[in-house]
């Protein structure tokens, strides 16, 4: 079973990724902002770390760039899922290490791959 931590300050949108996942093998925790998520990855192993990036007190790519820099967590693939579309965006969550970025709205589909690709490396 993999553990996953979903950073998502939308209710609408954590839904909409649980209900994606609830079917597979995976263990979901729930962080509201980016200093909630922050808590839990040190307390917490995880397999995944999937970021929104506009969120309360710490937004995705600090904490993307928090997980990546720390030699424990560093090895935790990232990816961020965002309203922030521009090629920029996608360049800019790159450059702070996220694995794997998927823009909103997105199919079920699109998330789940990206799952795949992340949890084989």
């Amino acid at each position: 079973m993999h553990r996953i931590l979903v950073a998502e300050d939308s209710v609408t949108d954590a839904k909409y990724i649980e209900s994606i996942l609830k079917e597979g093998e995976y263990e979901l925790f729930f962080a509201k902002d980016g200093e909630e998520a922050e808590e839990l990855i040190k307390k917490e192993n995880f397999d995944l770390v999937i970021l929104d990036v506009v969120m309360p007190k710490k937004n995705g790519f600090q904490i993307c760039r928090e997980i990546k820099k720390n030699e424990k967590t560093k090895d935790i693939p990232v990816i961020i899922v965002s309203s922030k579309k521009e090629e920029a965006d996608k360049f800019w969550g790159k450059q702070q290490g996220a694995d794997e970025y998927i823009t909103k709205p997105f199919e079920p589909i699109d998330l789940l791959v990206a799952i795949k690709r992340c949890l084989k490396k």
